[in-house]
């Protein structure tokens, strides 16, 4: 005797058939985006001089810098790594070109002494994480310590200042109207590390990584070779943002960027990037740069002190990584 067959259902369209519009809008970078109109408008409503083309592009100063240490923090932490030095690499490649400038070297000199301090930092790091197997939250905790330490050596309370004007350009200067060259470095930084994360072999292999390390050693990936590139990256682009913060401000103090770990780690995790590793986007990090920027500039423009920002940055943080988390409580 023949079993009936069940009743036709309303089957559930698997993930992959549905269109990539209707992902991209059920996307978090599209909530996020929305997120980002809505503080714009609010802003806009807030302070008559917001919507000013030389404000909004003054805003752009309160992102830029942390926003090309968030690109390449991102890669990292989908790799599974995270590295909390970053501010202290600012602090001491700034102490380095003060050093420099004092010396009576040229301005190409100062920035290439920036970058390569930066350079030399994530090599440090990534030394210790990949080549010994340390912790990289671990090693980076120290070296947090280690670099802003020598910055207070060689400076203790003391500030360089009088750098050439050539090097406030960098900083301060225009490539057209009113688009900064920070904003601009920025928009091309975000394009060279999307196409780095998304579109090369490279970027298959931090997500690879970040999903199973153990996984992708085995399938003929060299892991610490991808992680030692990872922490040079890191150092790198603090080392890029030691550079336009020096021109920017005109001065070194060793507690400069103090505090900004928090900030990019946050820019990060707010652009959907697991704090776990194995998921993110590029995209997301820089939606996530403009919203944090908006909601510094927003709260600047009301007179907000600089310590209720620095709650409202710690709650933005706790809520981001608690967010999933609650959604599938909430769900079950």
């Amino acid at each position: 005797m023949t079993q009936a067959a069940p009743p036709m259902t309303g089957r559930q369209i698997p993930d992959r058939l549905v269109s990539p519009a209707k992902r991209a809008l059920r996307s978090w970078e599209a909530l996020l985006l929305l997120v980002g109109v809505a503080i714009f408008v609010a802003n806009s409503f807030a302070s008559p001089y917001f919507l000013d083309p030389w404000n909004l592009s003054d805003a752009s100063f309160n992102f830029t810098e942390k926003a090309l240490i968030a690109f390449a923090m991102a890669m990292l932490i989908i790799a599974g790594e995270i590295d909390l030095s970053v501010a202290s690499i600012i602090a001491l490649a700034s102490t380095v070109m003060g050093a420099a400038m004092v010396a009576g070297l040229p301005v190409p000199a100062l920035v290439a002494l920036g970058l390569l301090t930066g350079l030399a930092c994530g090599a440090f790091n990534g030394l210790l994480v990949a080549g010994f197997g340390l912790p990289s939250i671990v090693v980076t905790i120290g070296t947090m310590s280690l670099f802003r330490g020598i910055s207070y050596i060689l400076l203790g309370d003391g500030a360089f200042t009088g750098y050439p004007e050539g090097l406030a350009w960098f900083g301060q200067g225009y490539v057209w109207w009113v688009f900064s060259f920070e904003l601009v470095l920025f928009a091309v930084m975000a394009v060279v590390f999307g196409l780095l994360l998304h579109r090369t072999n490279f970027g298959r292999m931090v997500y690879a990584i970040g999903n199973n390390a153990t996984a992708a050693r085995f399938s003929g990936i060299r892991v610490d070779r991808v992680r030692f590139i990872l922490f040079l990256l890191t150092g790198l682009t603090s080392g890029i943002a030691a550079v336009c913060l020096t021109s920017r401000l005109g001065s070194t103090r060793p507690s400069i960027a103090t505090g900004w770990e928090l900030e990019v780690v946050t820019m990060v995790v707010l652009g959907g990037v697991s704090i776990l590793g194995g998921s993110g986007s590029i995209p997301g990090v820089v939606i996530a740069a403009l919203v944090m920027g908006l909601v510094t500039f927003g709260l600047g423009l009301l007179n907000v002190p600089g310590i209720v920002m620095s709650i409202i940055i710690g709650a933005l943080l706790i809520g981001v990584i608690a967010l999933p988390r609650l959604w599938k409580m909430v769900r079950k």
